[in-house]
């Protein structure tokens, strides 16, 4: 299965990225009202957003999103803008910036990996990703000259337990800057954080080891629950730290990552516990779908139409 952690794995490790562009029609548009205002992870456009920067989110607009979460670009940065540049392009079209996903921390490229190469077999050079471990200062602010409120870390390395006690000695001291820029810290997770490393639950530490208001999580629903974790328990364990979410849906066996709706997750109970969550935003997300407009359409006419958030 495709996914950020082995993206961000491989980015930047190599520094590389070889995935086809992709850009379709929409499939249709929904207007029925919500009572959260929907919002959508730019990580879902990958392979195509860089190639028409403005086009593309006039199609989300259109569709009825109006919250952003940006991610990482192959021109670099703000999908090759300056960052006030680009929360200026969103508001002209109707949407907010809410949040960026930034990388932790480099990880290492694993024994025998190969680089990830263009369609022509030549390796495709993106510019080099910042990370919080090194560049955790200019991050910030980054986000905060353009008044974004949340910047989120995406994935950090955690295969030993060296990896988590740096990752969260990063998390602290960016928590810590976020707070005197005006920006909420969170940290994003995958499956991985809710597996068992040297006999401990990298997730767990992340939560006790952090302070709970300097670095608030964005949980990916999906992902925790492959991971064998139930996100209402999270929330009723440690109610309020979950402001942000990612919504994906996942197939029977948690291997294939699927439109919101179309998948076995059952949402209700999860938006029932939003106000235990803390929850102020969501967004929508697919990690590389063939067709990145067809699948956030679906998902916003279920989020709208069935769900009815």
């Amino acid at each position: 299965m495709q996914n950020r952690r082995k993206f961000l794995q491989q980015s930047s490790a190599a520094a590389l990225g070889g995935l086809l562009f992709s850009n379709q029609t929409m499939a249709g548009l929904f207007t029925a009202p919500a009572q959260h205002k929907i919002g959508l992870q730019l990580f879902t456009f990958f392979n195509s957003i860089d190639g028409d920067v403005s086009g593309t989110l006039k199609k989300i607009a259109a569709i009825g999103y109006t919250e952003i979460e940006s991610a990482f670009s192959k021109k670099g940065g703000y999908y090759g803008v300056k960052p006030l540049e680009f929360s200026t392009m969103l508001k002209d079209m109707g949407m907010s910036w809410k949040s960026h996903h930034v990388l932790g921390a480099p990880f290492k490229l694993p024994p025998g990996a190969k680089m990830p190469v263009g369609a022509d077999g030549k390796p495709l050079v993106i510019p080099p990703m910042k990370n919080l471990r090194d560049n955790y200062q200019e991050l910030v602010d980054e986000v905060a000259s353009a008044g974004v409120e949340y910047l989120v870390c995406a994935n950090t390395p955690i295969t030993t337990m060296d990896d988590i006690k740096s990752s969260i000695e990063v998390l602290k001291k960016t928590g810590d800057a976020c707070k005197k820029a005006g920006v909420q810290f969170a940290y994003h997770n995958h499956d991985a954080e809710f597996r068992a490393v040297e006999g401990k639950i990298p997730y767990d530490l992340f939560l006790s080891e952090t302070d709970p208001t300097n670095v608030k999580m964005e949980l990916d629903l999906a992902w925790a629950i492959k991971g064998g974790t139930d996100p209402v328990t999270l929330f009723n364990k440690h109610p309020g730290r979950f402001p942000l979410w990612h919504v994906k849906d996942l197939d029977a066996k948690h291997e294939t990552i699927l439109p919101v709706g179309s998948g076995t997750i059952d949402f209700k109970p999860i938006f029932a516990a939003a106000k235990a969550s803390g929850m102020k935003h969501f967004f929508v997300e697919h990690d590389m779908p063939a067709d990145a407009l067809a699948s956030v359409t679906s998902s916003y006419g279920y989020l709208t139409n069935t769900l009815k958030v």
